[in-house]
């Protein structure tokens, strides 16, 4: 091995490394504290209970092909491209939606 003395050019970038490796190890520890309080945050708030309908009323000859949910009103797309938007309470249909292909 060479034991050749350390010059205080070789110095001052070993005191460099040394802050940046520390500086980027404290920046990684604070990020991952972070990442855990929000999934901590995100997993216990309370999110509404939505609740499937029993049956849905489709007009005649429309197959339902899917399915999406708020928390007041859900929709059907049907395969005539058309998106049903019913009202969650009185199961009555709010609104049609005609999806036009470009």
């Amino acid at each position: 091995m060479d034991d050749a003395p350390i010059s205080a050019v070789d110095a001052k970038n070993l005191r460099f490394l040394r802050i940046l490796v520390t500086t980027l190890t404290a920046t990684m520890i604070v990020g991952l504290l972070a990442i855990v309080v929000l999934l901590v945050i995100r997993f216990t708030t309370e999110n509404p209970v939505l609740v499937m309908p029993g049956s849905i009323e489709l007009p005649d000859g429309a197959q339902a092909t899917a399915f999406t949910q708020g928390v007041d009103w859900y929709a059907v797309v049907t395969n005539g491209d058309q998106i049903l938007i019913y009202d969650r309470e009185s199961g009555d249909l709010r609104q049609t939606v005609d999806v036009v292909s470009e």
